[in-house]
């Protein structure tokens, strides 16, 4: 029986980006999904500028950026329409090289995701199949999966697996991992329309109407797609409250049926669940398995794709030989806190929309608003890990949070399109180019590089192959005291040209 290096199981927007980030490593994949076809209807309909970097460095930004829509940002409004908070998203290119926030289509995302795993020979993907048992011993993961179409099974081996199945995730009933629960549970009906005609008077902005027995929310989606979100009480039947009819009464203050049809309508219950346990021996959890949020961050997606890009590098590491076993114990370190403090902040924003007289509920958020009131992004650090570990000559500002992507030269091309999903150190000690499997970036050659060392103070940095910033210190001996024993080369990258920031 071949032994795969890794299998996923599910094919949603994490388990397709997992899938995408390994194969890119020369790893053999193994994609087990228990859906036939790709669920054709709108569920996720935003994404970040961190998370189309992702999708830069797997190869389908390009593609995918005509089929979405910048997000001018959300507005909060009380029952007599006067705005609460004001959340604007920047138009402008953010450091990341992309803008701070998109709208999105959910299918036409999974089809360049899947679109790309095509192209690679060490994929191999089975649908229609229910995984119905995972063994694990020191070496290995056994697998059975159970078609329903012929009603068979087939065993599969691999080094690691990795469950992507969902909220629901029998990849984490199978390891035992419990859930803590923040407390947030509602019943929300979730409609989506498509216009028959312009209706420019509904907005770009998203709007939060923060009312106190049926809070809604409006979203704009890309080209003719628009979204409604609906707080249902206790005693409302779901069959009820899905009926068009029904629809089109909630939504007469707004749309009819002679201006849109409808796509979608489901009955969702938001939930704020964080798994204790991501990892039992070669069994890892991300994306929905791992975590819940209420949608009002549109960071559910968001969270299970910072999740994959950061356990793909650690196992391709480990799977390659190039680093210790070790290393993928800072997936659950590093990824649980950040996810964690996404469904805390889900929860507060939460809190927002259910409030009549907001005042008290905004200082909840308060920390989080610009001297104008206006509310900011949060941007958690990575949790405490093997590799993020606090030095005396670290810039600790900058330090597991996401690195800026500037531009090299010559051809002004943006950082991780140059370097590959690979290390990036920036020294001035050697010129620009690959070497150890390494990226380097000399300064002194690359404007931009230099600048943001000058902004941050510091003389050299690490960017992991997540491109969040691995280490930033004054001088490129102390960067290389900070570099895990896996980046290090006999050599010690040469000789310094030592250039200290006191």
């Amino acid at each position: 029986m071949k032994v795969f290096d890794t299998a996923i199981i599910g094919l949603g927007p994490t388990g397709a980006t997992l899938a995408n980030l390994l194969a890119m490593q020369g790893l053999s994949v193994l994609v087990l999904e228990r859906e036939s076809q790709i669920y054709n209807l709108p569920r996720a309909v935003h994404f970040d500028d961190e998370i189309m970097r992702v999708f830069q460095n797997i190869g389908i930004a390009d593609e995918l950026l005509p089929l979405v829509r910048v997000n001018p940002g959300m507005k909060f409004v009380d029952s007599d329409n006067n705005l609460l908070l004001d959340w604007p998203r920047p138009q402008e290119i953010t450091p990341q090289g992309w803008n701070a926030s998109y709208r999105l289509h959910q299918p036409d995302l999974e089809r360049l995701l899947r679109k790309r795993l095509e192209s690679y020979d060490n994929v191999l993907v089975k649908t229609g199949g229910r995984v119905a048992s995972i063994d694990q011993t020191g070496t290995s993961v056994e697998l059975l999966a159970h078609s329903v179409s012929t009603d068979t099974s087939e065993k599969y081996r691999a080094q690691y697996v990795i469950g992507c199945d969902g909220a629901n995730s029998q990849t984490r009933t199978i390891i035992q991992s419990e859930l803590d629960d923040y407390g947030f549970q509602e019943r929300w009906l979730v409609i989506d329309l498509i216009l028959k005609k312009p209706r420019p008077d509904l907005g770009d902005h998203s709007i939060q109407f923060c009312l106190p027995d049926r809070p809604m929310t409006y979203c704009r989606g890309p080209g003719k797609r628009r979204r409604w979100e609906i707080t249902l009480m206790d005693s409302e039947d779901e069959k009820y409250v899905t009926k068009p009819d029904h629809i089109w009464s909630l939504l007469r203050p707004w749309i009819t049926s002679d201006e849109a049809e409808l796509e979608r309508r489901a009955v969702y219950t938001f939930k704020s669940q964080v798994a204790r346990e991501w990892r039992r021996g070669r069994i890892f959890l991300a994306g929905d398995a791992a975590h819940v949020t209420p949608p009002f961050l549109g960071q559910g997606m968001c969270i299970g794709i910072r999740d994959a890009f950061n356990l793909a590098w650690k196992l391709g590491s480990v799977i390659n030989q190039e680093a210790d076993s070790s290393l993928l114990e800072s997936y659950e370190d590093e990824r649980s806190s950040h996810a964690r403090a996404y469904v805390k902040m889900a929860i507060k924003i939460g809190k927002i929309i259910h409030s009549v007289k907001s005042n008290n509920v905004l200082t909840d958020v308060s920390e989080h608003q610009t001297a104008s009131g206006e509310l900011r992004s949060i941007a958690p650090k990575l949790g405490s890990s093997s590799l993020t570990a606090t030095q005396p000559d670290s810039n600790t500002n900058v330090e597991g949070r996401p690195a800026p992507q500037f531009r090299i030269q010559p051809g002004n091309r943006l950082l991780d399109d140059v370097s590959g999903y690979r290390h990036v150190i920036i020294s001035d000690t050697r010129p620009v180019g690959l070497k150890d499997g390494v990226f380097w970036i000399n300064p002194r050659r690359q404007s931009e590089a230099s600048s943001l060392l000058e902004d941050l103070e510091i003389a050299a940095a690490w960017i992991r192959p997540d491109r969040y910033m691995g280490a930033a210190t004054k001088s490129m001996p102390e960067l290389y005291k900070r570099l895990p024993k896996f980046l290090k080369t006999n050599e010690e990258y040469g000789d310094y040209n030592e250039t200290s920031i006191s």
